[in-house]
Order: C-alpha cells, then structure tokens, then sequence
C-alpha cells in the first residue's frame, strides 16, 4: 500500500494587509452580492475576477424555482469575462457571501464543485495561475490557484 499526501497552502489575511489591487476585488465581490438573485435561498454571493490587462468583472448567484438551472456567481462571472475578453487570462478571483440576514459570512465560503471545475479549466486554458481570495469578515483565505482546491483534477488528459 501507498500513501499520497496532499496539502496546499492558505495566507490568511486581514484587510488591512492587503495589496490596492487586492482591496479593489474584494470590494467588487462584496458589492457584487447586493446584485444576487436569491429569492429561495437568501444566501447571496458575489465574485469578481481581475483580468491580465487589470479589468475586473463581477458576477452574481441567480437561482431559479427549478433549482438545477441557477448559477453560481463564479461561473457567471467567469463566463462573462470569457465572452466579453476572450483573450484575456484571468489571474485572480475573489468571492463573498451574506448569509439568510443580509450579513457577510465571518469563514470565507470556497467554490462548489462545478465551478471549481470550470474554474480549473480557465486556469488551463490560459496556462497561468489564477490566485483566489475568499473572504470573509475574520480574515480573507488567499490559495496561489485553482489546482490547490481542485488537486486530483479531471482534465482534457483523461479524455
């Protein structure tokens, strides 16, 4: 028998630590989640994602009664950036949530399954590092990239 071993690496930072750039997504993810669309759920989230040239675009939840058909605010953000800037690389995304009182989460959420996937594969396809910031009112998880929340990926190899 073997053992594998995995383990990744989260900074915790506080707001204040911080880069410019850093405090800009974060604001934008945390606005972001007043455009949510939950009316079933009342959990609202709110991403945004830095382009390579700087631009940072912003996505929501939006649920819908046949709940299948929602989407995570990662991926709306994500598909978003990739139909209006296809040739720009993402390399950061930041998400917030409130919870069912409109509060923010004080433990940062992380991407679900889906979009950890899809997230994985926007990192593959531009061949650069997509740094995640998750945040949370206790301190901000900041991961180097996707393939640390996604580390036995299934990718285009398999195929």
């Amino acid at each position: 028998m073997k053992e594998i071993s995995l383990n990744i690496q989260v900074v915790v930072k506080q707001e204040d630590e911080l880069t410019p750039q850093e405090v800009k997504l974060v604001d934008e993810a945390r606005r972001a989640t007043y455009r949510s669309y939950a009316p079933y759920s009342h959990f609202s989230v709110g991403a945004a994602v830095e382009l390579a040239d700087g631009t940072i675009v912003t996505g929501s939840n939006q649920e819908n009664a046949a709940y299948p058909s929602g989407l995570c605010a990662e991926r709306t953000a994500v598909f978003y950036a990739g139909s209006r800037y296809p040739d720009q690389p993402i390399r950061r995304l930041c998400i917030a949530a409130r919870d069912t009182n409109g509060e923010f989460l004080q433990r940062p959420i992380s991407p679900c399954g889906a979009c950890r996937q899809v997230l994985l594969e926007a990192e593959q396809r531009t061949g650069g590092d997509i740094e995640v910031l998750l945040y949370g009112t206790e301190g901000i998880y900041v991961i180097r990239s996707i393939k640390d929340l996604l580390p036995l990926e299934f990718n285009k190899s398999f195929l």
